[in-house]
C-alpha cells in the first residue's frame, strides 16, 4: 500500500480548528521553562557546547555520557541512523510513526514493512530472523499500544540493530517498559522532548546508544546541530524535579485518556485497547468523511489512513483536558457517532 509517508499532524491544523490532530501537550511549556529558554538567548553569540545537557541526560537514565548523542528532535536521531547504518535487511513494525522508515528510503534502503495484527500487539516471533535491522515504537504512534520491554528486548539479536521510537514513553507514569536505563546490547532509544513540554518548535531530542555507535553517529551529524535553547530545555527537561512534573502530568493524562475511550467505546468504536500514550487510536466507518465533517465544525483530528496498517476508516485522536473533550464528544454526538 503506498501511503504519504510524510504527511504529519501539523498538516491538520491551522485556520482556527481545535486542534486534536498533534501529539503535543496543551499549554507548554510551562513558564519556569520558557523563562529559562527565554533567558538562554544572552548566550547566542557563543558556539552550543552540549556538554551539560549530556550529563543530564547520562543522569536522567542512568547511562555514561559516551551513550548519549542530543539531535534535533526525533527526527534528526532518525536521520543519522538512516544515514551511518548500513542494513541488508531493514524491517520497520507498523503502524507507527512513519519518519523512520522516510528517513531510511531517503537513505537509499531498501524497507519491508511487518504489520501488526488488529490490537497491534507486538510478536518478537514474527519479525524475520535475517533483519539486521529492526525499527519499533513504544508506546507506538499511532496505536497508542505499550509493548513489553521484554518483548521489545526480545528482539535482539548479535549482528542486529534495534531501534526503539520511545517519544511518549514519558506519557507513561514510572517509564516501566522502557529500555532507556537498561539499554540491552544492540538497542537504540530515541527520545524527543517535544510532546510533554510543547518543544516541537524548538527541535530537542536524543539518542542513548553503545558509545561506538554514538561516536560514529556524532561524526555524520553537523556542528553545533543542536541550538542553544534547545540544550538548555534539554538540560532543565531531564532534572529530577522536571521528571517529577512529568509524572504527574502523565498520571493526570491517563484518568482523562481512559475516560474519554471509554466513552467512544459506549458509542459503539473500536478504540484500540490498553492505550497508553497521549492520543488514541479508533476505527470509525467513513472515517475521511467524519474528519471532514468535524474539520467543517472546527475540529482538527488526524487521518490514519497515511499510517501503513491503517486504512480510511481510522482515526487518531489527541486526548485534551476534560472541558476540551467534551465538546469534541458533543460535536461527535451531533454527528451521530
Amino acid at each position: 500500500m503506498n501511503v504519504d509517508l510524510r504527511h504529519h499532524g501539523d498538516a491538520e491544523v491551522g485556520g482556527g480548528l481545535a486542534d486534536f490532530a498533534v501529539n503535543v501537550r496543551t499549554s507548554t511549556p510551562p513558564e519556569w521553562l520558557a523563562a529559562r529558554i527565554r533567558a538562554s538567548v544572552a548566550d547566542l553569540a557563543a558556539y552550543p557546547d552540549p556538554r551539560r545537557a549530556r550529563r543530564a541526560v547520562a543522569r536522567r537514565h542512568g547511562r555514561s555520557v559516551e551513550e548519549v548523542l542530543l539531535t534535533a528532535g526525533a527526527a534528526e536521531a532518525f536521520v543519522l541512523l538512516a544515514r551511518v547504518l548500513a542494513p541488508r535487511r531493514a524491517v520497520v513494525v507498523h503502524p507507527q510513526f512513519t519518519e523512520p522508515e522516510a528517513a531510511l528510503r531517503a537513505a537509499g534502503h531498501e524497507v519491508e514493512r511487518m504489520i501488526l495484527s488488529k490490537d497491534f500487539t507486538l510478536d518478537p516471533g514474527l519479525v524475520p530472523e535475517d533483519a539486521d535491522l529492526v525499527v519499533v515504537g513504544n508506546p507506538t504512534n499511532p496505536t497508542s499500544v505499550l509493548h513489553p520491554a521484554e518483548a521489545v528486548a526480545g528482539l535482539a539479536r548479535p549482528g542486529r540493530t534495534v531501534v526503539v521510537d520511545e517519544a511518549f514513553m514519558d506519557c507513561v507514569p514510572g517509564e516501566p517498559e522502557s529500555l532507556a536505563s537498561r539499554l540491552p546490547t544492540g538497542v537504540v532509544v530515541v527520545r524527543s522532548l517535544t510532546k510533554t513540554w510543547g518543544l516541537a518548535g524548538l527541535r530537542a531530542g536524543y539518542i542513548l546508544a553503545d558509545p561506538h555507535l554514538v561516536g560514529r553517529l556524532t561524526e555524520a551529524q553537523p556542528l553545533w546541530a543542536v541550538s542553544t535553547p534547545a540544550l538548555v530545555a534539554v538540560e532543565a527537561c531531564s532534572a529530577p524535579e522536571a521528571v517529577a512534573e512529568a509524572e504527574a502530568w502523565a498520571v493526570e493524562l491517563g484518568s482523562e485518556r481512559d475516560r474519554l475511550s471509554a466513552e467512544l467505546s459506549g458509542r459503539g468504536l473500536y478504540v484500540v485497547p490498553e492505550a497508553r500514550a497521549s492520543f488514541l487510536c479508533l476505527c470509525v466507518p467513513d472515517a475521511l468523511g467524519i474528519r471532514a465533517l468535524l474539520r467543517q465544525r472546527g475540529y482538527a483530528v488526524r487521518r490514519g489512513d497515511t499510517f501503513p496498517g491503517l486504512g480510511s476508516d481510522w482515526l487518531r485522536i489527541a486526548v485534551r483536558d476534560r472541558p476540551s473533550n467534551d465538546r469534541l464528544l458533543e460535536v461527535l454526538g451531533e454527528l451521530g457517532i
